[in-house]
Formats: C-alpha cells, sequence, structure tokens
C-alpha cells in the first residue's frame, strides 16, 4: 500500500501529522508513506522513523519564493505521479494541497469538507469526503479522523513523536545540564506575544528557587535580541541560545529539561512529542485546538478553550496580556505536583 500525506502549512502543523503516521504504520506495517509539506518546515519531521521520505512544495508567502519555484513544484509532482499512490489524504484545507493530491495520480482522494465546503469541481476530484465538524477538537484528532474515514485505523490518535534517537546534543544542553527550565518567548505573531517584563520577573523567581533557565529564540533578529534581553536581565542562571537551534538539538535539550514555558509555537509541540511538562500561553488562538497534545501540560488562555472571547478579552488588543506572571507560576507548581505524583505511582 502507497500513502501519501499533504500539509502545507506552518513548522508546527507538520509535526502534528504524526500521531496519524504512526497509527497508520502500526496498522499497515509495509506501507510506504510519504509525506509533502510546505519547504522549511520539514525539519521537524526528521524525529518520526514511521515517515518513508518527506518531500516538499515551495512555501506560498512571499520572500520565500523565487521566479523558478514552480519548476521545484513540477519536478515534485512529476515524482509523486510515478509512485501511483493508493490513496491521498489532503489535510492542509488548501487549494495548494489539494491540487498536489490531484495531480499525484492517486486511485483514492480524500479530505474534509465539515467545516470549509468544496466546491464542484473540487468534489470531482476528491471522491472521498469526510464531512464532520472539527471546530471543537484537536488538529491531531482532525487529521486523524480524516484519514480513517477512509483506512482502518484503531483506537485514537497516539502522541506526538520525535523519537530520543534522532535527537543531537548541543553546546546549549551541555552548558544548561540536566533539569533546566526552558523559555520559549518569541513568535512571529505580534497577538501571541507575552510581556517581556513578565518573562524577566518569572525567569529571576524560578531562579531563586534554583533554576537553570535557558531562553530559545528562533532565527529571526528580533526574536534572538528578545531572548538576550530577558536571559541578561535575569541574571547569571539564565543562558540565552543566541540563535535557533535544529529541531534535533531542540529536541535533545527538551528530552532533558524539567519544564517548557512557552507561547503558542512549534516549540510548544515539540516538547509535548518530548513528554517535556509544558506551561502554554495562549492569545487570540483556540487552545483546545492546538494545546499540548497527550503530554503533561498546563495552558493558560484569556479565552475560552475554544477561542470564545470574554468581555474582559474584548477590551484587551492582545489578550494574551490578561495572564499574569503569579497565574503561570502557579500553573508550574502545579504541574510540577502533577509530575512528581504521577513519576512516584508509576515506580510503584
Amino acid at each position: 500500500m502507497r500513502i501519501l500525506l499533504t500539509k502545507l502549512k506552518l513548522i508546527g502543523d507538520a509535526l502534528l501529522i504524526t500521531p496519524t503516521v504512526h497509527a497508520i504504520r502500526e496498522r499497515f506495517p509495509d506501507a510506504a508513506i510519504v509525506v509533502v509539506v510546505r519547504k522549511g518546515t520539514e525539519g521537524i519531521l526528521e524525529g518520526c522513523t514511521a515517515i518513508d521520505r518527506v518531500l516538499t512544495a515551495a512555501a506560498p508567502e512571499g520572500k520565500r519564493r523565487g521566479r523558478l519555484n514552480w519548476l521545484d513544484d513540477l519536478k515534485l509532482i512529476i515524482e509523486l505521479r510515478k509512485k501511483r499512490f493508493d490513496y491521498a489524504f489532503e489535510l492542509s484545507d488548501g487549494d495548494r494541497g489539494r491540487w498536489i493530491c490531484a495531480l499525484a495520480r492517486a486511485k483514492v482522494r480524500s479530505t474534509n469538507a465539515g467545516v470549509l465546503p468544496l466546491n464542484f469541481f473540487w468534489r470531482r476530484v476528491f471522491k472521498s469526503t469526510s464531512t464532520f465538524g472539527w471546530l471543537r477538537m484537536h488538529r491531531v484528532e482532525k487529521d486523524f479522523l480524516t484519514v480513517a474515514h477512509e483506512i482502518d485505523l484503531a483506537g485514537t490518535p497516539p502522541p506526538l513523536c520525535f523519537e530520543r534517537s534522532r535527537t543531537v546534543a548541543s553546546q546549549v544542553s551541555t552548558e544548561a545540564g540536566e533539569k533546566c527550565v526552558v523559555f520559549n518567548p518569541g513568535s512571529r505573531l505580534p497577538e501571541k506575544l507575552w510581556p517581556e517584563d513578565r518573562w524577566i520577573a518569572l525567569g529571576r523567581e524560578l531562579a531563586v528557587r534554583g533554576n537553570r533557565i535557558v531562553v530559545n529564540t528562533g532565527p529571526a533578529a528580533d526574536e534572538i535580541a528578545l531572548g538576550s534581553r530577558i536571559a541578561d536581565a535575569i541574571g547569571t542562571s539564565a543562558i540565552s541560545t543566541k540563535s535557533a537551534m535544529t529541531w534535533a538539538q531542540l529536541a535533545h535539550l527538551l528530552y532533558s529539561a524539567k519544564l517548557l514555558v512557552t507561547v503558542d509555537t512549534a516549540a510548544m509541540h515539540l516538547a509535548a512529542a518530548c513528554q517535556c511538562p509544558t506551561v502554554a500561553l495562549f492569545g487570540l488562538v483556540p487552545a483546545g485546538q492546538w494545546r499540548p497534545w497527550k503530554s503533561p501540560s498546563r495552558v493558560l488562555t484569556a479565552l475560552g478553550e475554544w477561542g470564545e472571547i470574554t468581555a474582559e478579552a474584548a477590551r484587551q488588543e492582545r489578550p494574551i496580556e490578561l495572564v499574569t506572571t503569579e497565574a503561570v507560576l502557579a500553573a508550574i507548581s502545579e504541574l510540577e505536583t502533577a509530575t512528581t505524583a504521577h513519576g512516584e505511582a508509576a515506580q510503584r
């Protein structure tokens, strides 16, 4: 059996397909599984050995596209057509992914139309279409059920995956040591940012409690500068990565860390894949759809679980600013207690 999955979205979205991939592999051990993701997101899938091959389509937006990107996409389509897939699943809910599935010459093309209905043309292309609504379910469940509509997948989606054997040690991991606390304050979206002074206050309090803190940053210059300012203001107990680590290096750090505190980013999902306890801070994004999947976590949001706007949040330009430092400290204490209790129960 040859199966194609397309997910042409952001980095975290790519990682969210790994439970579905593992469910397919468990159900069909000999299946050939190919995944197509947006160029630049493929690195986070290096830890998923259930995927036979990861291919990339050109990123759709602005500066990331070159004049000859169409040629790369043409080569991608030619390669996919040679494989003669039995199934092609479009999980992006977008026309670019639909075109890839349409041109891949699969025997069965399948997608979901429960929230975003298909027009007449796409209904002709995708003869297998699930119609369940997914606005009040996690995106992992949405992908899983879209595939399970056509092929038999037992049970529920497993956890996210980045296998420990695929991680890579780094200088940051060596310097941080075991059981550090990782901060991930940066995001390309301003509405996801928690105030810088609260990161500093949180870090100073955790440092007083004897914690070593690593401030992780993405590759953007403003994120690197933010991480350096936060680490410097916390003091000698904190270090900044000063540049983006590879996903394999960050996974190595998260496997040994005692805690991640983060805004809603791909690092949050990678921590879930590594089973690193996480306190996640959400702004306008529905936490129910994107929260850490099947891992120890606490979520703090100014909105309802599914993005319901409260009266207080409606008065805020950035609702995430309603999340206080005290609330984060309380969530950390609660999570540490729960994690310790779970560990002790497992040893009995």
